[in-house]
């Protein structure tokens, strides 16, 4: 459906990255993270146990902990939506209630 997702591998969450990435070279704690981006432990855990995604607020504020853009986190929680949405469980009843209005294209 769409070449750039890979239907066997569902990308890397927010969380992984930031506990693989971040967390665990750096030995930094959940305390810590979610004291440095003004934020509460609760909100961290969620994110890195994937039942929380990365919103505008969050990306901001995980760039500037971690020095990296809000875009990098933004595209990162995007890849993975879109691989639940293909992918996912509720993938086949977005199949079978739309129906596309332009034919497909000849390229």
């Amino acid at each position: 459906m769409l070449s750039d997702l890979s239907k066997k591998n569902r990308p890397l969450t927010p969380g992984e990255i930031i506990r693989e990435e971040y967390l665990e070279p750096l030995n930094i704690t959940q305390q810590r993270l979610a004291t440095a981006m003004g934020v509460s432990f609760q909100r961290v855990n969620e994110l890195l146990n994937g039942k929380r995604g990365v919103t505008v607020d969050t990306a901001l504020r995980l760039g500037r902990v971690f020095r990296t853009s809000p875009e990098l986190w933004l595209n990162v929680q995007r890849a993975v939506d879109l691989w639940d949405a293909v992918y996912g469980a509720g993938s086949k009843n977005i199949e079978r209630k739309t129906k596309p209005l332009v034919p497909r294209s000849a390229a």
